[in-house]
């Protein structure tokens, strides 16, 4: 049976409104419309703050008319209405063109909802043309109390376009409540009553035409734990299915005995304790599908290198998954480094990416599908239906904030049974957002960083003081004149490109092979006695790897300095070339875009300058910092921002050099910014999932949710008894992931 829910939109009110409202707010079902939830609510005698209106931002206000103007336009036929309102304070302007009856129904004293974009017009703000409803005057024959009631009424308002002002939202959202049979409840009754929540039903009911605040109130919390609630089902059940399928056990033997043995430093106490909780789940014959988080530099990989000799030990083999040809290649270097050449020999540690040369590519996928491969590394490339695995026990995947639930999913599928999974962040995650990401995964943290590590001392540098820009450079010099090297990030390639220009590898697997490249360093001529720079040009686009590049090898502080570039626009062999150069300590200086983010271990590199730096994201600007700091020296990074005071960005900056503490930064990053898509593929940034549930406030909802939604789950894993749990939860899946859920 179709639930009222799941009913078309253009059934309900009509082709023309469904139209309108599926253009605009992307709302196709009347399950959309109605978790389309007001933003706010007004009363007839509560007026919006209109100093506060941003300039081409469309508003929905709540104002009164203070006086209305018609006049004849000059320079062609017709008349213009002109009307001020006002909040008691300032004053808009409504400007209306050859539309005469404005001017009748607009008058002084009224208050009304207005709709529009704002704009200027001889330095004052106006909306021209907007959409208005105004409050009807009360009968005079009205009795008191029911016109008091009227009055105090709370008005909704929805976010809306300028297609579909907020009453037009509002009069299609009555339509549909008025002939709206009864909804079936996913949240269980028992539950409801234990914690006090009314019915969806009447939370629905409330939530669009409240009577008084307590209404919309009361239905807020009942819908807030229901989103809880099914969301955690979800998470519960996908966890649940994984947890009912066979695996096998991988555990420890000779191979990895022998390692640790011939290991020549203590692990960590969180390290030991996290590969205890590794091995355990390995040796248990359902999937391991676990998340390891720990600080930039506190020994993931190590951890799930010995993961991954227990499944070369019985047999089997391990695939890392890294976010880029960089990373995965120096993954590759370091992996074999730290199993010496015996075990690199037996293990014969596997490269393979998109752009690999076409016969070392097909040298990759005879070592993985033959088995002799034990651990294989790769970018999205592992991910491609030509590559085949003799027997996958291990699936890692480093830096899951770069890829979304599918490359995961896909990898896994790659296995002849489901493999075992380990997830690995050097993102901090605050509590709230685990149990919403990554529910569906068991969670181990280190926080204890490797013995030997020094505190990078971090500065914010703001672009218009001169004087401190030029330190900046000197600053560099210093350390170059101690032997260390230095990175410079920059936000763009070029200055054709306006964001960040990194994006993921692509899953190419054809094409010729490529020549060796000419490493791209030159050393500066200019004496080092010069005049002090001019500062890297930025201008108001971001400062670029190009540009930056040639200003730094003209800068008289780095005179000697052999300076080199790294981006994500040149082949696999041209960034390899550069990281090796660097590691062997042949580049000084190497200019780079987020390609460096993660993974990048350069022991000497002790410096960092970040250009721009309030164009990147808190995790991003706390990843990049980490790619210093890892000799044991004394280490900086510096912060460069033309970012106003005030700003969200400027907070952003001076959070992250405020503190080395990841999770610290991570509840930071979480507030200043919105949650993201946390069940779907897109797993952070864009546009949010959750309607009312607010994972930086709402974590004891979460918590709790998850509670009540693990006692149905453990009885009823496949919801056979909660009906309406089902339908909900299949609503509220996407495709992919209610795909996932089918073919388990």
């Amino acid at each position: 049976m179709t639930s009222p829910l799941d009913i078309k939109l253009s059934s309900a009110l009509g082709g023309r409104t469904a139209t309108v409202l599926q253009k605009g707010l992307g709302l196709v079902t009347v399950g959309d419309l109605l978790t389309h939830y007001p933003r706010r609510y007004a009363r007839r005698g509560e007026l919006t703050a209109l100093a506060e209106l941003e300039l081409d931002t469309s508003v929905t206000i709540v104002a009164k008319v203070l006086e209305v103007n018609e006049r004849t336009m000059k320079a062609r036929r017709g008349s213009i209405v002109e009307a001020k309102i006002t909040d008691g304070n300032g004053i808009l302007t409504l400007t209306f063109f050859n539309q005469a009856f404005r001017a009748r129904e607009l008058r002084p004293g009224v208050t009304g909802i207005f709709a529009g974009k704002v704009g200027a017009y001889k330095g004052l703000r106006q909306l021209a043309h907007p959409d208005y409803k105004l409050f009807d005057e009360l009968a005079d024959d009205k009795p008191g109390d029911i016109a008091q009631d009227f009055a105090m009424h709370p008005i909704p308002i929805y976010p809306a376009t300028s297609t579909m002002a907020s009453w037009q939202i509002e009069k299609a959202v009555a339509t549909v409540l008025d002939t709206l049979p009864p909804l079936d409840d996913p949240v269980p009754a028992s539950v409801r009553t234990e914690r006090g929540l009314m019915s969806y039903s009447r939370a629905i009911e409330l939530i669009h035409r409240p009577k008084k605040d307590a209404d919309f109130g009361a239905a807020r919390a009942a819908l807030r734990f229901q989103e809880a609630f099914v969301l955690q089902t979800a998470l519960l059940q996908q966890r649940a299915v994984l947890r009912a399928t066979a695996a096998t056990p991988r555990v420890p033997g000779a191979i990895a005995a022998g390692f640790d043995a011939a290991m020549p430093f203590t692990l960590t106490g969180d390290q030991m304790l996290v590969g205890e909780e590794i091995a355990r789940d390995m040796a248990g014959t359902a999937p391991m599908n676990r998340l390891l988080q720990g600080e930039v530099g506190s020994g993931k990989t190590l951890v799930a290198l010995r993961a991954m000799l227990a499944v070369a030990d019985t047999g089997g083999q391990s695939a890392l998954l890294a976010p880029t040809e960089v990373l995965a290649a120096q993954h590759l270097r370091s992996i074999a480094a730290t199993l010496g050449p015996d075990l690199s020999a037996r293990l014969r540690p596997t490269l393979l990416t998109g752009q690999m040369p076409l016969a070392d590519r097909k040298k990759a996928l005879l070592a993985i599908v033959s088995g002799s491969a034990r651990i294989v590394i790769g970018t999205h490339a592992l991910l491609s239906d030509m590559v085949s695995f003799f027997d996958l026990g291990l699936v890692v995947v480093d830096e899951q904030h770069r890829f979304g639930v599918e490359q995961r999913e896909a990898l896994r599928l790659k296995g002849a049974e489901p493999p075992h999974v380990l997830v690995l962040t050097a993102t901090p995650i605050p509590r709230t957002v685990a149990m919403t990401v990554f529910g569906d995964l068991d969670i181990s943290v280190i926080t204890e960083l490797p013995a030997g590590r020094v505190p990078i001392k971090s500065f914010v540098v703001r672009r218009g003081d001169q004087r401190l820009y030029n330190r900046v450079w000197q600053r560099v010099s210093e350390e170059l004149a101690q032997g260390r090297q230095a990175f410079v990030v920059c936000p763009a390639i070029d200055a054709t490109v306006a964001e960040p220009a990194d994006a993921l590898e692509g899953d190419v697997m054809a094409g010729d092979p490529v020549a060796e490249p000419e490493i791209p360093v030159k050393k500066s001529k200019i004496p080092p006695k010069a005049a002090p720079p001019e500062p890297v040009p930025v201008g108001p686009k971001p400062a670029n790897v190009t540009e930056v590049t040639a200003a730094l090898r003209t800068n008289p502080f780095l005179a000697n300095a052999r300076i080199a570039s790294l981006h994500g626009r040149m082949t696999s062999e041209q960034k390899d070339a550069v990281m090796r150069a660097f590691v062997r300590r042949e580049i000084d200086v190497l200019v780079a875009t987020t390609v460096i983010e993660v993974g990048v271990d350069v022991p000497n590199a002790s410096a960092m300058v970040v250009l721009d730096a309030d164009r990147f994201g808190v995790s991003q600007l706390h990843q990049l910092r980490g790619r210093v700091g890892r000799g044991g020296v004394p280490s900086l990074c510096l912060f460069v921002t033309g970012a106003e005071d005030g700003s969200i960005s400027l907070e952003r900056v001076e959070a992250v050099a405020s503190t080395l503490d990841g999770f610290e930064l991570a509840q930071k990053d979480l507030e200043l910014r919105r949650e993201g898509d946390v069940l779907g593929s897109m797993q952070a940034g864009g546009r949010s999932s959750l309607r009312l549930l607010r994972v930086v406030k709402d974590g004891a909802i979460i918590a709790d949710a998850r509670e009540m939604a693990s006692e149905v789950v453990d009885s009823d894993p496949m919801l056979v008894e909660h009906e309406a749990l089902r339908e909900a939860l299949l609503r509220r899946l996407d495709d992919s992931e209610a795909a996932f859920l089918a073919k388990n």
